[in-house]
């Protein structure tokens, strides 16, 4: 299910996104955060239209998308299900953890299951560090995590 996207619609969306947010202060990160919501990742196509509404350089707006890991290059899938990889999941097991999720989905980090049901993504601390191991499903947060649960989330996932 990929949906390829005109570059001038992408452009004229952008440029929409880009007027409603500039004049807050330090506009790039939301307005980066409003093109995904939008597009459900941050086009290629998309840089050099803020870079040029900003009258910023393409490298740095290439280098906050590329620094902050929330922001996907590509589609996620219907569902996005990212798991805690701070070191107080992994000092409770969170590792073990992945390693069985990635093994029920058939995926790794920052992929997409073939179906385009889920996508997985590692996150680095979710705050719920006394609940450890913890995840996010589609938004909601989950603590601590166990084998029974975590395929609960895949099979509501695969849905």
């Amino acid at each position: 299910m990929n949906i390829r996207i005109a570059e001038g619609d992408i452009a004229e969306r952008v440029r929409s996104i880009v007027a409603g947010l500039r004049s807050l202060e330090g506009p790039l990160l939301p307005i980066l955060h409003e093109i995904q919501d939008a597009f459900g990742y941050v086009p290629q196509a998309a840089l050099p239209v803020i870079a040029d509404e900003l009258n910023i350089s393409r490298a740095e707006v290439h280098g906050v998308v590329t620094f902050y890991h929330d922001y996907r290059d590509h589609p996620a899938g219907r569902h996005v299900l990212r798991l805690c990889r701070a070191e107080a999941c992994q000092s409770m097991g969170g590792a073990a953890l992945a390693e069985r999720i990635k093994a029920l989905l058939g995926i790794d980090f920052h992929q997409t299951t073939p179906d385009g049901s889920v996508t997985l993504e590692p996150v680095y601390c979710l705050g719920l560090c006394a609940c450890a191991p913890s995840a996010m499903f589609d938004g909601e947060v989950y603590g601590r995590l166990d084998d029974e649960l975590a395929a609960e989330l895949v099979e509501e996932a695969r849905r």
